[in-house]
């Protein structure tokens, strides 16, 4: 499993050193955009519109936009050097609480948390210590530039970190247009759904539930290859290079100047007209 993360966690005074690795996989499936002429895969290219021209990955910049069209630029060692004086922090505890506490709302991503070298006699005793009391621990740490808070938690035999949003990254509920205001709910069908959610109440098992979407796609997909109803795309036809476009030219200049240039006459010399 891949290793996204590597440092130290610590609560108090026990330091842990670990390595994250992503706890999930997006697993959507990826359609490619065609030319419908004929079936070539379609480029996406960085153009400036005011050059118009392509512009290469060394010639981009980074800047925020602090005004409409008004920027400050970034240099790449300034913020090279943020994020390394951020990612040497090691990861600390900063409170314990309970996980029902925070909205689900709040949670980002997952990672699975595993002791590195030399780690796992630490590591055991704050799963177990958060195992016994019940609570998950609140960090902060420094990924793919950018800081976030996070918690650390038991899943099953390990630990998991789970990034969360900060509380500003959360939108106001009350921004949301046309939320109901002060509709009156007759007690009968409040009963009634009532009843309904108790009929259909059960123990969460993520093992009943399917991407059924997905499955389909793939069932469509898998049907159109059997039946051979599928394109190739064409084959891209390598460009010449300058060098041999430039001595082509000049080859086919010289050989078109030699079929201009007229025959050179034989000199006749003084003696040979006398004798003549």
């Amino acid at each position: 499993m891949h290793t996204v993360w590597k440092g130290s966690i610590s609560f108090g005074l026990v330091n842990i050193p670990v390595k994250l690795h992503t706890a999930t996989e997006n697993k959507d499936i990826k359609l490619r955009q065609l030319h419908k002429k004929c079936h070539t895969p379609i480029n996406y290219q960085k153009r400036c519109p005011d050059c118009e021209e392509e512009v290469a990955q060394e010639d981009i910049v980074k800047a925020y936009e602090y005004a409409k069209n008004k920027f400050v630029v970034l240099d790449e060692e300034d913020l090279e050097q943020l994020k390394k004086e951020q990612e040497e922090k090691a990861v600390e505890i900063i409170d314990f609480v309970k996980l029902e506490e925070i909205d689900p709302i709040y949670f980002e991503k997952s990672y699975f948390m595993a002791p590195d070298a030399g780690g796992a006699k630490a590591y055991s005793l704050l799963k177990e210590a958060l195992n016994e009391s019940g609570k998950i621990g609140i960090a902060k740490i420094m990924i793919r530039s950018k800081e976030q808070l996070a918690v650390v938690r038991v899943y099953k035999e390990g630990l998991i970190m789970e990034t969360i949003h900060f509380p500003d990254e959360v939108r106001n509920i009350e921004d949301v247009p046309n939320l109901p205001e002060g509709q009156k709910i007759v007690k009968k069908e409040l009963d009634t759904a009532l009843l309904l959610v108790e009929q259909l109440t059960t123990t969460f098992d993520p093992e009943k539930y399917h991407d059924e979407y997905r499955s389909a796609l793939m069932d469509l997909i898998e049907e159109k290859k059997t039946g051979k109803k599928t394109v190739t795309a064409t084959d891209k036809k390598p460009k010449e290079s300058n060098v041999t476009d430039l001595m082509s030219a000049l080859q086919a200049s010289i050989d078109k100047t030699k079929k201009k240039k007229p025959a050179a006459k034989k000199r006749t010399t003084t003696k040979a007209k006398k004798n003549a």
